[in-house]
Parts: C-alpha cells; sequence; structure tokens
C-alpha cells in the first residue's frame, strides 16, 4: 500500500491521499514495524512553529490548510517504516518513471494542442503560451515542473550509479518524455533545479560528461524549438509584463518587509495573501494580472508567515538529511546498489532548494509528496550499513527491525 501511494504523488493527489491513509491505518495496527527518520527534531519544531504562529495569529480557521497539510509529512513515517530495501525501492522507482511518464505524455498531447491553436488564431506563441502552459495530470505547470524535474533526477541517478543495470533502458525511454515535459512546461526555476541537481550527479559520476552540458545547452537554444531561447533569455531579458520576473522581485520586497515586521512568529498561516495589500508600497496597488496568494519563494514565504525560527527549522530538517546521506556515502562500499538512491535523495534535495528561491514548490502536496518519498528511500537506504533509523523510542534499527 505504501508503495502504491508513493507511485500515485506522480498521478493523483486524490489517490494519494487515499493510499497514504489506508497504508497509515495499517501500520498503526502493526506498531513493531514504526520506525522515525533521525531529523524528527527540527521536524517537530517546524510543526509546532507553524501551530505557535497559527495561534499568535488569532485567525484559526483561515490557516487550518497548512495544518491539514502535515498529513503530508506522513509519507516520511511510512516510506521510512515499510520499505526495507533496494530491491523494493527499485521497483518503486521503475513503476514510478513510468507513471511519470504517462503525466509527460499526456502534458505533450496539451503542448501539441496549445501549438496548434496559437497557430490557428494567429497569436503569437510565446505571449499566448506563457499562460496556457501545460500542465500533465496535475492541477499547475508549476506542480508538473517540479514533478518532471524530481522524476528526472531520481532516474538519472539510478542510470549513473546502479550496479544492476536491468530495466535502464526502460528507464531512459521513459526519461525522455519526462525531460521533454520538463522543458516545456517553460518553468525557469525547474530547469536551473533540474541542472544543479544535474551537475550534482555528473561530478561524482564522470566530471569529463559536464562538458557535454554546455554545448547541449547552446544547441537547444540555437535551434530554438517552440520559443525556447526566448523563454531561457527571459531571466535576464524579460519581455515585459508577460514574464514574471519583476512580480517576483515585487514579491520578494513584500515578503521582507513582512519578515522585519513579524520576525519571530510571522503573519501566521494563510495570512500572507490576506495582508498582503498592507505591505504594498505607499500609493501603489495589486498589479493586474498577477498572482498574490504567495510569495514565490519558500524561505520567504515561510519566514514571512511563520517566522523566521521556523523557517529555519525547516531548513536545519533538510540540512540534517543531507548530512545523514552524505556520511552514508562514506561509509557504503564503493559498489553497494544503494549508493544511487542516497545520489538521488542529494540531487533531488539541490533542486528542491535550488528552485525554492523562485517558488513555493513545498507547499504543492504533489511536489512535497514526491520530495518525502525521495528523502524516505534514502534513509532506507542508508540504513543497510549505516543505522540511521530510529523508532519512537530512540532505538536506533537497521534494515530490518529492532537492533
Amino acid at each position: 500500500m505504501v508503495s502504491a501511494s508513493v507511485i500515485a504523488t506522480a498521478v493523483s493527489i486524490t489517490a494519494f491521499e487515499i493510499l497514504m491513509g489506508l497504508a497509515l491505518i495499517q501500520l498503526l495496527l502493526n506498531p513493531k514495524l514504526w520506525r522515525v527518520p533521525p531529523f524528527w527534531p527540527p521536524l517537530a519544531l517546524f510543526i509546532l512553529g507553524t501551530l505557535i504562529s497559527l495561534a499568535a495569529s488569532g485567525q484559526i480557521r483561515d490557516g487550518l490548510p497548512q495544518v491539514r497539510k502535515f498529513y503530508v509529512y506522513l509519507m516520511l513515517f511510512l516510506v521510512t517504516s515499510v520499505i526495507r530495501n533496494i530491491g523494493q525501492i527499485r521497483s518503486i522507482v521503475l513503476a514510478w518513471s513510468l507513471a511519470a511518464a504517462l503525466s509527460a505524455a499526456w502534458g505533450l498531447v496539451q503542448f501539441a494542442r496549445q501549438y496548434e491553436y496559437a497557430q490557428t488564431t494567429g497569436r503569437p506563441f510565446y505571449r499566448y503560451y506563457v499562460l496556457h502552459r501545460i500542465t500533465g495530470f496535475t492541477d499547475h505547470w508549476m506542480t508538473l515542473g517540479g514533478q518532471m524535474m524530481i522524476a528526472l533526477l531520481v532516474i538519472g541517478a539510478i542510470v549513473l550509479y546502479a550496479a544492476d543495470r536491468r530495466r535502464v533502458v526502460w528507464l531512459m525511454a521513459a526519461a525522455a518524455p519526462i525531460a521533454a515535459a520538463l522543458i516545456e512546461t517553460w518553468t525557469r526555476s525547474m530547469w536551473l533545479g533540474a541542472f544543479c541537481g544535474g551537475v550534482y550527479l555528473l561530478w561524482f559520476w564522470k566530471r569529463w560528461a559536464l562538458l557535454v552540458a554546455p554545448p547541449l545547452i547552446v544547441a537547444i537554444l540555437f535551434a530554438n524549438p517552440f520559443d525556447l531561447r526566448e523563454r531561457a533569455l527571459s531571466a535576464f531579458s524579460p519581455h515585459g509584463k508577460v514574464d514574471s520576473n519583476a512580480h517576483r522581485a515585487e514579491l520578494r520586497a513584500i515578503g521582507w518587509k513582512m519578515i522585519e515586521a513579524h520576525p519571530w512568529l510571522g503573519l501566521g498561516p494563510e495570512q500572507v495573501s490576506r495582508q498582503i495589500d498592507s505591505y504594498l508600497p505607499p500609493g501603489e496597488t495589486r498589479q493586474t494580472g498577477e498572482y498574490y496568494g504567495h510569495l514565490e519563494n519558500n524561505y520567504i514565504q515561510y519566514a514571512a508567515e511563520r517566522g523566521v525560527p521556523t523557517m529555519l527549522a525547516l531548513m536545519w530538517m533538510i540540512a540534517w538529511a543531507l548530512r545523514d546521506f552524505v556520511r552514508a556515502l562514506r561509509r557504503l562500499p564503493a559498489g553497494a546498489e544503494e549508493r544511487w538512491a542516497i545520489h538521488a535523495a542529494i540531487a533531488v534535495t539541490i533542486g528542491v532548494l535550488i528552485a525554492g528561491w523562485y517558488s513555493w514548490n513545498l507547499n504543492s502536496s504533489y511536489v512535497l509528496a514526491m520530495y518525502l518519498s525521495v528523502l524516505g528511500i534514502g534513509y532506507v537506504a542508508s540504513s543497510k550499513h549505516d543505522q540511521t533509523l530510529a523508532d519512537p523510542d530512540g532505538h536506533r534499527l537497521g534494515p530490518a527491525g529492532r537492533v
């Protein structure tokens, strides 16, 4: 059931939540299987900080959606408790990649339809498509971009580092539509995250392979299929208000004002969008057509919403995981099959952190569930030679139970 819920993160958030609920019930009936990732202290502080911020805001009903979001974090508990070995992880990744490839394929069908519509109606493709991008099986192009970034980095890790080469060809076949869908989401932040995560994977595989990336990128930009060059260069030379550069800068400035005014507890969960007008420059109003529901930045959003300490607790959790994964790689034998899963967890974390400067990707249940699944998989892979998982009483656990 846990495996099914992990796979469902690439297909349907409703299916994921139902399957995760069923898996949780099964696990609660068998407490001997319970295992807790070692970074539970900062995670607990993040949850506590959120609840304190919510209580201090006085707007408890408004902030409940962020409390319900903690349900997704149970994915860590489920994966680290139920998944036991690299064989299970590989099977999950294979099915997960297929699900992601199907979502990508549907996204490419959407792209073809959008392109055809722009052509037949005589609309400038860039200006039309930037507002009508592909979503795959998700609800937004940023969500699809985040999913495709994570899936592509996980596939890259297994292709480059797996000692067991079975079905690698199938994974590479799945990577093709996933990469194409990632490109056609036009999500520049996810492109950057995937690029940085990919640089990590290549650096520790064969550093000379990094020399291939620049010519490939230049070739794509030179060929410029479907205005990709214009989209890439828009990060430096935006097309006025068509691109979100100026709006993101505006949101960051607003966020800093919120943090300066409420550094410890923030405005409260879900209060950024409700109070944003009070932090606009004097005499200015919201720009027409722009989205002010959040600040498009993980770090500024959490600090403005819940306070700097709570944001730092979340970053501490992620840093703790990275430290554990690096230590596990140092202890694992050179040919250990588990290494690819740990490399995947590190690469995905790099991608999520980099992309998170330009998006609130950790608030999307789709992306968050996939990311937490990868973190859990990283800890399961680490536990074979480095017992990093603990039960609720603090006992260290190996791959098969209490030690």
